[in-house]
């Protein structure tokens, strides 16, 4: 495993009707509303998080995901990463000057086989966690709003081409693989990637189409915060999917619901951990109903179909 992305930094999200997905993501999922840009652009973070923002809101004609981003550890990383993205082939690779997002420095932005577009990063202004610092700490902000998501998590996201895309996190970008979903001939329907010690900091299931957002999801601190988000879900006749409920893979406690474009959202608590050194956990094909709700142990189709 290489050293070099850290985490998840960012992602922008297209949305229909910029007040109204202020108003889900500010208030109902509880992240903090930062700054509007000169283009319109809205800037939102979870509360625990150091950076300034972790998702961007750009209003658009369709819902989606315009990229998602990775902080690495610094800006020689971030030049040696940019050469093994040319060197690996195939990958349109461009130079987004600093500033294009406000607060965040120079980025190296590339499309995967799968169609979706990522970047990688190494600066970005920090302004501590939210209402506590990093100074003699309270233990949270008491004006928190809604589902107060701590952070922003990951990705799941849909496209075709898997086995490169593996590929490249793997050897370029130093991801370990900590779960996977086989056919019956042993090839990965599903990836879940991670560069930490996270069950998975973005992850890809096979889909004819390339370049679709399943989920962006925000982690919450225990099951009772799920449960919660459940209840304000309906307070606020949100569009849900599914849960509360466990998934088998990861074993996170889980609520899937939809913004009011269409963007599916996940908050979800718990989830294994892995090391480098950990084997992938490995699910049947034909066990997927419980791989991915472990409760039910079927798939409800809007679960499989709805895609932005």
């Amino acid at each position: 495993m290489k050293k070099g992305v850290m985490r998840p930094g960012h992602v922008q999200l297209r949305v229909l009707d910029m007040e109204e997905a202020v108003k889900h993501y500010r208030d109902l999922m509880g992240l903090i509303e930062m700054h509007t840009d000169a283009s319109g652009r809205v800037y939102l973070k979870g509360w625990t998080e150091v950076d300034k923002y972790s998702v961007v809101l750009r209003e658009a004609d369709s819902a989606g995901m315009d990229f998602m981003g990775f902080k690495v550890v610094d800006e020689a990383t971030l030049d040696s990463l940019r050469q093994e993205l040319i060197d690996f082939g195939g990958l349109d690779v461009q130079d987004i000057p600093a500033g294009d997002l406000d607060g965040c420095g120079r980025r190296v932005r590339f499309t995967a086989p799968t169609g979706h577009v990522f970047e990688l990063f190494a600066t970005k202004e920090q302004t501590g966690k939210y209402g506590v610092g990093h100074h003699n700490p309270e233990a949270w902000p008491r004006d928190l709003k809604g589902m107060k998501a701590t952070r922003f998590d990951h990705c799941l996201l849909y496209g075709d081409d898997l086995d490169t895309t593996y590929r490249l996190f793997t050897e370029v970008l130093g991801f370990c693989l900590a779960e996977q979903v086989v056919d019956p001939e042993g090839n990965r329907v599903a990836q879940f990637l991670t560069a930490s010690m996270k069950a998975h900091d973005v992850a890809f299931i096979k889909h004819g189409e390339k370049n679709k957002l399943h989920h962006a999801s925000f982690f919450l601190e225990t099951w009772n915060d799920v449960l919660l988000a459940g209840d304000l879900i309906s307070m606020t006749n949100t569009s849900i999917d599914i849960g509360p409920t466990r998934h088998g893979l990861t074993h996170g406690q889980t609520i899937y619901f939809f913004d009011p474009s269409g963007n599916r959202n996940e908050v979800f608590a718990g989830g294994d951990y892995h090391y480098p050194d950990h084997p992938p956990v490995t699910w049947d094909a034909d066990k997927l109903g419980k791989a991915i709700f472990y409760h039910d142990r079927v798939l409800n189709e809007r679960f499989l179909t709805v895609l932005t």
